[in-house]
């Protein structure tokens, strides 16, 4: 059989929080920027500034090159830009891949057991749902630095499925790629990265299709107390 891989890879991967309790895995307008500026308003009456809680990686600007030592991008390579990673489960199901190599700082296998498999097709479960739906048949895990998760904890998939957890140097060269997906998971990542974002995408030196990835505009300088009332309200 022919192997067709996916590459996914979630903005989060090069996230560092000092506080795990930030996040959503659900996805609408509340969790990617509402929430934020909740936060940042709860965090500012405590004195704190909520944007040191964050930082991002330095290996963001050397990310494609060392990419690029594992994979071969094929010449009519799509690339697809979304907010939501749940999209990764629609593109690889529908152009026929087989394989998924994930770069995040999340599994998104589903959490909570073999049961939150059968719940709709969420940014927590995709990778889960395409093993399970039989579209897949091998996926590759390339966990993020800042990861607090540990293959331990989905044992239950992992005897299930055929799922590794390799480090990017322990891949092996010249794994084609006739697919790249790109998201930003925005209940994960801050919107004051979004800029970075961006010229992350940018960087890949490739065209991309948009798919419902809105703009996120940060401004702290401008909240009045209307705009803390609903915000705090969210």
């Amino acid at each position: 059989m022919m192997i067709k891989c996916l590459l996914s890879i979630d903005w989060d991967y090069f996230i560092y929080t000092r506080n795990r309790n930030f996040g959503s895995y659900i996805e609408n307008r509340r969790t990617i920027i509402d929430l934020w500026y909740k936060r940042y308003i709860v965090s500012r009456k405590r004195g704190e500034d909520i944007t040191k809680a964050f930082s991002l990686s330095k290996d963001v600007d050397r990310f494609w090159e060392k990419i690029k030592k594992a994979f071969i991008f094929e010449k009519n390579i799509k690339v697809y830009v979304s907010d939501s990673h749940t999209l990764s489960y629609d593109i690889a199901a529908d152009h026929g891949c087989n394989v998924v190599y994930l770069f995040d700082a999340h599994s998104d296998l589903g959490y909570g057991g073999l049961q939150s498999l059968d719940f709709e097709i969420n940014c927590a479960n995709w990778l889960g749902k395409l093993l399970k739906d039989g579209k897949i048949e091998k996926a590759y895990i390339i966990y993020s630095p800042f990861t607090l998760e540990n293959p331990s904890y989905f044992d239950y998939m992992n005897r299930l499925y055929d799922i590794s957890y390799p480090k990017l140097e322990e891949l092996d060269r010249g794994i084609n790629i006739p697919i790249i997906h790109i998201c930003r998971s925005g209940a994960w990542s801050p919107p004051w990265y979004d800029e970075e974002f961006f010229k992350f995408i940018n960087g890949l030196g490739l065209p991309y299709r948009m798919a419902d990835c809105p703009v996120r505009k940060w401004d702290t300088s401008n909240i009045n107390l209307s705009n803390e009332i609903f915000y705090l309200m969210t």
